[in-house]
């Protein structure tokens, strides 16, 4: 039985993505306890709302440096995309500096209201394991202010008024800003692939 340990960063969509990964019969432990995380098989990283907010949460829970050592398998959702990142521009804040770059405000236009809310066509960029079974251009379920831009880490991207890093990766963490756990079959398929990926 996969261990998954689900960090507490006091996202609201932790229920959620838990009774996803319920439906593809994996129970999830959250937590903010370092030695449960360490040990974990993999590591799940939710968030929504603000990153300075979650990053003062993970401080004080001293997971900080715990999260930037863990060697499993790795991923974040929505926030817990931009909380891996170098900083975002939402307050100004530092973050956990695992996957490069900085999450960049989303800028309005007409037709592309800010926060970006519904479901974008998502392109693959690079090929990982995550990807797996899933088509080009599949359809997830965005809510989201502030995005990473395009980068060498870039494996999927999406557009608001321009493309921005829907997925990225390094090494043995991966993230998603994309909620998943609100993507239907493309975000239950996404999933599973997370959970089978090679620890």
């Amino acid at each position: 039985m996969t261990r998954l340990a689900i960090i507490d960063s006091g996202g609201a969509n932790i229920a959620s993505v838990q009774y996803a990964l319920e439906r593809l019969g994996v129970t999830g432990t959250l937590t903010t306890d370092r030695e449960v995380i360490r040990t974990a098989d993999r590591v799940l990283l939710p968030g929504v709302g603000a990153a300075k907010d979650a990053m003062r949460r993970l401080r004080g829970a001293g997971l900080v440096e715990a999260i930037r050592d863990l060697k499993q398998p790795v991923l974040g959702i929505c926030l817990g995309m931009q909380l891996l990142c170098d900083g975002s521009e939402e307050e100004d804040v530092e973050c956990l500096g695992v996957i490069p770059g900085t999450a960049r405000k989303l800028t309005v236009a007409e037709h592309f209201p800010v926060p970006n809310m519904g479901w974008c066509r998502t392109q693959k960029v690079a090929p990982h394991p995550l990807l797996n079974g899933l088509d080009d251009g599949s359809f997830f379920y965005y809510v989201h202010s502030y995005a990473l831009p395009v980068s060498a880490r870039t494996l999927a991207t999406a557009q608001h008024t321009t493309e921005f890093s829907a997925i990225a990766g390094k090494d043995n963490f991966v993230a998603a800003q994309f909620h998943p756990e609100r993507s239907s079959s493309s975000g239950a398929r996404l999933l599973k692939n997370f959970l089978e990926i090679d620890a």
